[in-house]
């Protein structure tokens, strides 16, 4: 019994960390996977579906990095950077929720707990993020 407990505690940690690794990937993510369903939904199939689904996703994250490539303002940076952390703390939340949903028996600590962690999984993919990259401009000789 207390190797079942302690293998569900590492598995939670484990996706707790595979959560924090993904979470700068949400908006990508929850892009393709709106388009897939939306294309699904007008008759494309699954092959068309998927397929419309990574060009959105793909696309998204071309954006981002487009955008943070040309981007040298930190303030225009910081806003692209809370656009793309927003879906990521709904994810953290999401994440919280289902993981607590079966553990703690007060929805009121259950919410708490899912603000709570929400705001850490988009704070942490904010400062991802929003961090200056460490190459920085080259200076011109």
């Amino acid at each position: 019994m207390a190797v079942v407990m302690i293998m569900s505690v590492v598995l939670i940690a484990m996706l707790c960390v595979a959560a924090y690794t993904l979470a700068v990937y949400a908006l990508p993510f929850m892009l393709g996977l709106t388009a897939a369903q939306f294309a699904y939904q007008t008759g494309s199939g699954l092959i068309g579906a998927g397929l419309v689904g990574l060009v959105a996703a793909g696309a998204a994250f071309g954006v981002m990095a487009l955008l943070f490539d040309s981007l040298r303002s930190p303030i225009l940076r910081l806003a692209v950077a809370l656009i793309f952390a927003a879906p990521a703390a709904v994810a953290g939340y999401a994440l919280v929720h289902g993981v607590t949903k079966e553990s703690v028996p007060s929805e009121i600590w259950r919410q708490i707990f899912c603000i709570i962690g929400g705001g850490f999984v988009g704070i942490s993919a904010l400062l991802r993020l929003a961090a200056p990259s460490a190459s920085g401009p080259t200076p011109v000789r």
